[in-house]
């Protein structure tokens, strides 16, 4: 095999199914991490190292300042030193002169902390860290025990697992920064939920609630701290070995399988076989080996050292006692932890909408028996905010490597149970952190595609799903080409706006060259996101206007309902009444769902909600653009009183973990009508809202404009001014009840030269 740089070599290590002859009708496998270049962890300091260069926090020459005894020092060495960086490598005495030889060969600055402190060799080793970090501008620390890069690291061994074996029952894994065994299980667990998942620790290790006993001569495995990796909600059962059971574990796997190894394979090797008599026929059982025995010849294989720290003394039990877990063990134990979960996992939200879903979203999480936390970067933009029993995580929202860094400061792995947010503009980062913490998500490359609509436009057409003609532009010079080639009248709009905001049906190619040029001046949105610097021109397509609201969740598409939906006249596309659901013929729906259908397939989108919308042309359905996102318009509500499924609830659950409920519990129709408008000027007041609230069938009518504020006839979604809902049996009655309720509604707005005469008159009164 060739290969470009030695960064490549890491990973695609041998299957290897070990002699168990006694248990012949049981397949058991060693992964031999170990054929690495230097051992499991290359694949760690890979992808730790290569994500933060992609997100900026490694500057290219900086310097890799990293705590480590083992392997993980070595693959710290070999990509950061390929990579051009200078690597601090902060150790103990405990570390091998095989390994210290080789950092050193390296290029590695090696720094032996010579004591103890509070919790042991990894406090000492922490402290002296912090202190390089302080001493060396710009240095990054990949900090392996809750960086989520490291269990993110073990995706492509598990995708390797399923390339070699289609299926698997167990998985049997050491246990010391939790990655391995997490990253890889929860990978794994996507395609096989079935999985058992058992964890192997060594006595004296603080890991699953036993006594921290520093002075253990095992390494590679157990720890004095709990790293925030360790997710002890995806381990099943965990085994305790001590140093003569592991060390003997050690030789017997080289005697027995000739495989030269560490301790971390040796325990790994003898859990491997009390699983096997356990196993039922057919079962297949696989073990991860991390790392070679070259380190250990002193140690493992060494008479002296076995002498000096009398291991042949320790007592030993040939098979594990199974034992309660929390029980003191001081040999061979096992215990079931299944079922151990974190009281109130915490639901971590990525900003927020402004309007009142965001804020109701807060509190459904907690009706959930969830702990919402929001990540805002301007936690006054909420209003509400302060009522709500929800912790704030401040940070800059709109950096990857912000967030990323204030999420590992906070939180260990196992104290999350999702990431989301409720605004529009955000998906694509939650997409990024859901997939960087192994939490439920969309893919990162489906969100980003479905938020800018020219790549959008690009995946639609490759999959031969209707849609409007389209061109794209960047430069203003090109607009005039984009126009021909898309004819008009033409929609002219932002590739990644949202609300409808700056869309505008343009009919001729000026009108179109100025709109263009209007969306290409903005170069950030209203979260002060950079935008996408596209616009779209497009074919401007007749017919009715729907929305199909679909729900992903276990590998399946469940279409809740498609709604119907009234605009605003040209030039502008403000969406002003919805109903749901809509009155179609059967055969008119299902022609509508099967193009939504095909949509979500080509873009990838797999979790939650999602907001398709549909021109329905003489030619058919047409994809208009989708979101990956909850429908906004209050469309949840509608759904909500039309057949009772509380589509917030759900999405949240999904982003937790938990299995949706899309159980429908009547048969009902409900609308939205907005208040709009009709010319500008000041709004003064609102008046007849008591009579449309009697109105027979009206659910609700809210007011959001403020009296004394700047309105206009509607642009965007932002200029709506307040809504009715309203419910019935039969859409038609749901219509009627809308326009009788909106007609008792009387929006009083003064034009600015009546403003301005008020105002003063007003002066001149107070001179008075």
């Amino acid at each position: 095999m060739l290969f470009d740089s030695v960064r490549d070599v890491i990973g695609r290590t041998p299957l290897v199914r070990l002699r168990f002859d006694q248990f012949a009708d049981v397949e058991v496998y060693a992964k031999l991490e170990m054929q690495n270049p230097f051992g499991m962890k290359d694949r760690v300091a890979r992808n730790i190292i290569l994500s933060a260069r992609r997100t900026g926090a490694l500057l290219p020459g900086a310097p890799i300042v990293e705590s480590s005894s083992g392997t993980m020092a070595l693959g710290v060495a070999l990509v950061g030193r390929s990579l051009g960086h200078e690597v601090h490598i902060v150790t103990d005495p405990r570390i091998d002169r095989i390994t210290m030889a080789k950092l050193r060969a390296l290029g590695c600055d090696v720094h032996v902390v010579q004591a103890m402190s509070s919790h042991g060799w990894q406090s000492a080793r922490i402290e002296r860290l912090e202190q390089l970090m302080a001493d060396l501008p710009g240095a990054f620390w990949p900090q392996q025990y809750r960086n989520p890069d490291n269990p993110g690291a073990y995706r492509d061994l598990a995708r390797e697992i399923l390339d070699d074996l289609d299926r698997i029952d167990v998985l049997v894994g050491s246990v010391g920064s939790g990655g391995s065994l997490c990253g890889s299980s929860r990978a794994l667990r996507e395609s096989l939920p079935g999985l058992r998942v058992v964890g192997v620790d060594c006595v004296g290790s603080a890991l699953f609630d036993q006594p921290d006993v520093p002075r253990r001569l095992q390494s590679g495995l157990g720890n004095s701290l709990l790293p925030q990796n360790l997710d002890r909600r995806l381990i099943d059962e965990v085994h305790w070995l001590n140093d003569h059971e592991a060390f003997a574990a050690t030789r017997d796997l080289a005697r027995e399988q000739q495989i030269f190894a560490g301790n971390t394979a040796g325990s790994v090797y003898r859990v491997l076989g009390d699983l096997a008599a356990r196993a039922a026929p057919g079962d297949r059982v696989v073990g991860i080996f991390p790392d070679r025995g070259d380190r250990y010849t002193d140690t493992v294989y060494g008479d002296d050292h076995w002498a000096e720290h009398d291991l042949a003394a320790m007592a030993t039990a040939a098979t594990p006692e199974p034992v309660a877990y929390g029980t003191v063990v001081s040999t061979w134990s096992r215990a079931e932890i299944t079922g151990r979960a974190v009281d109130q996992a915490h639901l971590l939200f990525v900003e927020s909408n402004t309007s009142g879903t965001g804020m109701l979203a807060l509190r459904t999480a907690r009706e959930l028996g969830l702990r919402p936390v929001l990540a805002t970067s301007k936690p006054e933009r909420y209003a509400g905010l302060a009522e709500m029993d929800c912790e704030l995580l401040l940070c800059d929202t709109n950096s990857i490597a912000a967030l990323r860094a204030a999420i590992q400061l906070r939180f260990r792995r196992e104290e999350l149970a999702g990431v989301t947010t409720t605004s529009e503009f955000y998906v694509p980062i939650v997409a990024d952190l859901a997939e960087w913490l192994g939490l439920p998500g969309n893919p990162v490359e489906a969100t980003a595609t479905c938020r800018d609509k020219s790549a959008l436009r690009v995946r639609l057409r490759e999959a031969g799903v209707r849609q409007p003609r389209f061109a794209s532009v960047t430069d203003s010079a090109d607009l005039a080409a984009a126009v021909e080639e898309v004819g008009l009248p033409c929609v002219v709009k932002p590739a990644d706006d949202s609300g409808s905001n700056d869309v505008l049906l343009c009919h001729t190619v000026a009108q179109a060259a100025e709109q263009a040029a209007r969306i290409l001046a903005v170069l950030v949105n209203v979260r002060g996101l950079p935008t996408a610097g596209t616009v779209l021109v497009e074919e401007y397509l007749e017919g009715p206007e729907f929305s199909v609201e679909m729900f992903s969740a276990a590998g399946a598409a469940h279409c809740v309902g498609i709604t119907a939906k009234s605009v605003t006249g040209s030039p502008y596309f403000v969406e002003s009444r919805h109903v749901f659901p809509a009155p179609l013929p059967p055969e008119t729906a299902e022609q509508i769902e099967h193009v939504v259908r095909l949509a979500l397939d080509a873009t990838g989108v797999r979790l939650g909600a999602t907001h398709t919308e549909v021109r329905l042309t003489d030619a058919g359905p047409a994809i208009i653009e989708i979101n990956p996102r909850l429908a906004g318009g209050m469309i949840p509500e509608l759904v909500r009183h039309a057949t009772g499924i509380d589509l917030l609830a759900q999405q949240l659950r999904v982003a937790a973990g938990l299995p949706a409920r899309l159980v429908r519990e009547h048969a009902r129709h409900a609308g939205i009508q907005f208040l709009l408008a009709d010319r500008p000027g000041v709004l003064r007041r609102v008046d007849g809202v008591p009579a449309a609230e009697s109105v027979p069938g009206v659910e609700r009518v809210a007011v959001t404009g403020r009296p004394g504020a700047q309105v206009r006839p509607a642009r965007n979604a932002y200029d709506r001014l307040g809504h009715v809902i309203a419910g019935h049996p039969e859409a038609g009655a749901v219509e009627r009840t809308l326009d009788l309720a909106v007609g008792e509604i009387h929006l009083v707005v003064e034009d600015a030269a009546t403003e301005t005469r008020r105002q003063e008159q007003a002066v001149e009164g107070r001179a008075r």
